[in-house]
């Protein structure tokens, strides 16, 4: 989401609160956006780090306040790569084309209990 969106829906004092652990330290994290009249966007408690990730998405990764003040680089994350078996062999879903990222989205994963 970019500003503007967050400026044109009019949003009032905390419309926006994320919640998550701290990437650093662990401590759980309360970060709260909002838009004051002058429609500037404040963003308090910490910050909010969104980290593109290849075909399983965007890693969303959370910094309480001192650890943001320490260091603000988001450091030591890591992309998992992600491999399905196509017609007899493993391949990574990033080499995917669109209509063979669609067709594993809707795949159904089953797990075989009997027999364990």
């Amino acid at each position: 989401m970019k500003i503007e969106d967050l400026k044109q829906q009019g949003l009032e004092e905390h419309d926006l609160e994320y919640r998550g652990q701290c990437h650093d330290c662990d401590a759980m994290v309360t970060v709260l956006i909002s838009v004051i009249e002058s429609g500037a966007i404040t963003i308090d408690g910490g910050a909010i780090y969104k980290v593109k990730q290849g075909f399983v998405g965007d890693g969303i990764f959370f910094k309480c306040e001192a650890c943001f003040e320490k260091d603000r680089t988001l450091r030591n994350y890591q992309s998992c790569e992600v491999y399905s078996r196509v017609v007899g062999y493993l391949r990574p879903l990033s080499q995917y084309n669109l209509g063979k990222k669609a067709e594993y989205a809707m795949r159904t994963e089953f797990t075989n209990t009997e027999g364990k």
